[in-house]
């Protein structure tokens, strides 16, 4: 949340205090974001307010990604470098292997989707995969349950931030499609819904 308070304008809570004892006990302490859950109110907007919602969620996405890298060497991680512990990325291995680059990130989807017993793109799967050369910084789970917005329908925050999960699967209704329909360009993600269909 700092480094996007810092280098974006993205609306995120305003970070007071943090107080980690151990990698799964802390807390954070921090500002109350206005407004209310995208995730109540979607079903009941007119096209014309979710296509404005997607909108402004695409150039909050687009902001986020301008964060500069932190971690030198390191093509995909945590905030704070710490391994992913997303189905798709979870080594299976201990102590987990860093991912140092982008045929790193595929070789590991394509091992844990053969180890988790996938067959059907036994073959495919590498090519189907997406490549690329830089790394972004990303929230990873942007859904209604994470948006706040007003009366208005203006996003009033991007919230959730501690507790992001990297493509995690969430079901909103049309909320994939109206972001799919107004994305600003189009990603073929279709090795990556082959190996959530064996992962999750």
């Amino acid at each position: 949340m700092r480094l996007v308070s810092k280098h974006t304008t993205v609306p995120v809570p305003e970070v007071y205090h943090t107080n980690f004892s151990s990698e799964s006990n802390g807390s954070i302490e921090m500002s109350l974001v206005q407004g209310s859950p995208l995730e109540g109110k979607w079903d009941m907007m007119d096209e014309k307010s979710k296509e404005s919602i997607c909108r402004q969620t695409w150039d909050l996405i687009s902001e986020i990604r301008t964060v500069p890298p932190q971690h030198e060497g390191i093509f995909q991680c945590a905030a704070d470098s710490t391994p992913s512990k997303d189905p798709l990325l979870e080594d299976i291995q201990d102590p987990p292997r860093p991912l140092t680059s982008d045929s790193d990130l595929r070789a590991r989807i394509y091992e844990r989707y053969l180890h988790c017993g996938g067959s059907r793109y036994e073959h495919e799967l590498p090519d189907m995969l997406l490549k690329s050369d830089c790394a972004v910084f990303t929230h990873g789970d942007i859904t209604p349950r994470n948006i706040m917005i007003d009366k208005s329908c203006a996003i009033t925050g991007i919230i959730d931030w501690e507790y992001a999960q990297v493509m995690r699967p969430a079901f909103w209704g049309d909320w994939s499609v109206w972001m799919e329909r107004t994305a600003p360009r189009r990603w073929d993600v279709s090795g990556i819904n082959a190996a959530r269909n064996v992962l999750f």
